[in-house]
């Protein structure tokens, strides 16, 4: 596993690229570190506030805050949807339309905690609204680029699952499905965050994209 990357920091604000496979808080079922202790040795313990968080095998940009002041001011911007964020992704199939919608409210699969489903889910349906647009297509699979207007738990997986094109690699909601495209992780990366500063600034936050998605785009345009 890669190392995480601080990509940004200042007194206000910390953005740390996460590579695939590191989970953001300990969960006493895997032995490597998490991304909160790997901070917390940086930092100190108790010295930043995660405003959210990323799958354990989703790369990508994470924002945390340094203060609690400022924690719930970037929260009410992630709250009031207004933090643009932009994921890239490789999904199993051809997607025709040059850009879409996905606009179906997400719930649990069962009682409890698993698997999310926009399918006869139990508990509290919350609204989940994802935009895309194709980047490339080749033979069994498209790469898109993603727009998730909201923050539902492993939105993205499920709204691309629930229109039979789910995420290569996803153990979880396509367990079936082949790893093509030279994947042996979740083929889904958190690309770019933008938000506005404390200061009132608006900046732009990018993760540079993993060799494999450059790998396997090249594949994929033959």
């Amino acid at each position: 596993m890669n190392e995480p990357k601080i990509i940004f920091e200042d007194a206000s604000l910390i953005v740390v690229d996460k590579p695939s496979g590191m989970i953001v808080y300990p969960d006493g079922k895997h032995d490597y570190p998490a991304l909160d202790a790997w901070l917390g040795e940086k930092y100190g313990a108790g010295a930043f506030h995660f405003v959210h968080r990323l799958d354990r095998e989703t790369s990508g940009l994470l924002l945390l805050a340094r203060s609690e002041k400022v924690y719930e001011f970037m929260k009410e911007q992630f709250q009031e949807r207004e933090v643009r964020k932009i994921y890239r992704a490789f999904v199993h199939g051809v997607i025709q339309d040059e850009r879409g919608i996905i606009d179906k409210p997400i719930g649990n699969s069962r009682g409890g905690k698993g698997p999310r489903s926009t399918k006869k889910p139990h508990g509290i349906l919350r609204d989940a609204l994802t935009a895309y647009r194709v980047v490339s297509r080749g033979q069994g699979a498209t790469y898109v680029e993603v727009f998730p207007k909201t923050g539902r738990t492993h939105q993205i997986r499920v709204h691309f699952s629930s229109i039979q094109h789910p995420i290569v690699a996803d153990q979880l909601y396509a367990p079936s499905r082949p790893n093509i495209l030279g994947f042996k992780r979740l083929a889904l990366h958190a690309l770019s965050l933008t938000i506005q500063h404390p200061s009132g600034k608006e900046m732009t936050f990018t993760s540079p994209l993993p060799p494999e998605f450059v790998a396997a785009e090249a594949e994929l345009r033959g």
